[in-house]
């Protein structure tokens, strides 16, 4: 029976590597749906512990009332009398000094895992009521002082501990479910009468803590925001419109210092409760935000790691092929099939062991098995031992660089086209004689050396 030709041979590995392609593709499908079942799982663990969290305030809400003239004809008689509505007045602080102590947790259902948390926060807050309130169009003397609320924006109130502590001149005050700032419209408020305080100046001292998972962030809205924030957490993620000035992170957890000014705040201090100057600044992106991350995403790392796939069956077929063309091992449609099959049975395995044992050992393992099948596998349709060895050597050394290229994420680029040049260029000195049509040119014979 004749020879294919090498090129036919070639197109042949081709078709069954296109063929592959959708078995890898199953994969990619397969590692989202994983990744969507264990976020649904992290959120069912977490569920009544409470949300991300973020803080906001204290601010300081008194209500006035303003009298309207009423409606009138085309004439000048009245038509209504005078309305009255009341609207509130929001004065923010004029200084905070706060410090946060965050303490994870971790919990698991199962092979799922997810981390919470709970925030201890205490501060003090400086408040500073101008004299000059006509600007906003509130009346001399309309404040209602002894209406005054005290207001703290909690996101998420279902992770509020019990006994929240807010005290004015060392007494405490009553708290009440509700109220929210001006930036977070959820949390807890106090009543307080200002009348019997200096509302001119006073301070206000507060500790609460909250439940929470995956992040802690502070809104802030005062003259001068300084936050300080420490966890035995050693995987933070500092992100939002404000970073931290110091920080350090390091085994033993991290430590970060915040200082935030009005100025680059771009808010109001004092404005009117609805008014436009109320809702400068209240986007995410004015918050500063910290993030416990895992150190290990295995879901990312096992996606990461399938993209590899096609580098995989490509080397593996390239050898088959040098194997078929030069060292004259026919090499069928069908046993192509088989070993790529087995390569992207690699990809399974290490998303299935990954959730159970973790990413590294997963790794080990479900690349220890794939290079022992192929080796063997390859040693029986070659012929040889030595030739399956040489199949076994080849995904060793694949599936180490491979490992490398997920550990060294700003190198990968390079590394993979150095391999690839480094592959195409063995390739071509190999093939550097061979008769891709079938048919001898001018009498060589010799197509490389012998495999």
């Amino acid at each position: 029976m004749d020879q294919p030709s090498p090129t036919a041979k070639l197109l042949r590995a081709l078709g069954v590597a296109a063929l592959l392609s959708v078995g890898i593709f199953i994969t990619w499908l397969l590692i989202s749906d994983r990744r969507s079942q264990s976020t649904e799982a992290r959120s069912s663990i977490s569920q009544g512990w409470g949300g991300p969290q973020v803080i906001a305030g204290p601010e300081l809400s008194i209500p006035f009332k303003v009298t309207s003239p009423g409606a009138t004809d085309a004439d000048g008689r009245a038509i209504t009398g005078p309305v009255t509505t009341e609207r509130r007045l929001v004065l923010a602080p004029a200084g905070v000094d706060a410090a946060t102590r965050i303490s994870p947790e971790r919990r698991a259902r199962s092979i799922y895992e997810v981390v919470v948390y709970r925030a201890e926060t205490q501060g003090r807050a400086t408040f500073a009521l101008p004299s000059d309130l006509a600007r906003l169009g509130v009346p001399a003397g309309a404040l209602e002082l002894d209406r005054a609320e005290l207001r703290f924006g909690v996101s998420d109130p279902r992770g509020l501990t019990a006994n929240p502590d807010v005290r004015v001149a060392g007494r405490p005050l009553q708290l009440g479910p509700g109220g929210g700032t001006s930036l977070v419209n959820t949390g807890f408020y106090a009543p307080i009468d200002l009348t019997q305080l200096n509302p001119r100046r006073f301070s206000v001292d507060f500790r609460f803590a909250l439940r929470g998972n995956e992040s802690f962030a502070l809104a802030p809205r005062a003259g001068d925001t300084a936050w300080k924030v420490n966890s035995p957490w050693s995987n933070p993620s500092f992100t939002g419109g404000f970073l931290p000035e110091q920080r350090t992170v390091n085994k033993d957890g991290f430590a970060a210092s915040y200082r935030i000014g009005n100025l680059a705040l771009g808010r109001s201090l004092l404005f009117v409760e609805g008014s436009e100057a109320a809702k400068q600044g209240s986007d995410e992106a004015a918050r500063a935000v910290i993030d416990l991350i895992q150190p290990v995403d295995l879901y990312s790392q096992v996606d990461r790691a399938s993209k590899y796939g096609f580098l995989f069956i490509g080397f593996t077929f390239l050898a088959f092929l040098l194997f078929d063309i030069i060292g004259g091992v026919r090499v069928a449609a069908i046993e192509y099939l088989l070993a790529g099959a087995a390569l992207v049975l690699f990809f399974v395995l290490l998303l299935a062991f990954a959730e159970v044992i973790g990413f590294a050992a997963a790794y080990v393992l479900a690349a220890g098995a794939i290079a022992a099948l192929n080796s063997a596998y390859s040693a029986a349709v070659l012929g040889s031992w030595r030739r399956g060895l040489v199949i076994g050597g080849i995904l060793v050394a694949l599936y180490a660089v491979l490992y490398v290229l997920l550990s060294l994420e700003a190198f990968a680029l390079l590394i993979g086209a150095l391999l690839l040049f480094t592959a195409l260029a063995g390739t071509m000195y190999v093939t550097r004689r061979l008769d891709w049509t079938g048919q001898q040119r001018g009498g060589a014979t010799d197509v490389g050396p012998p495999l």
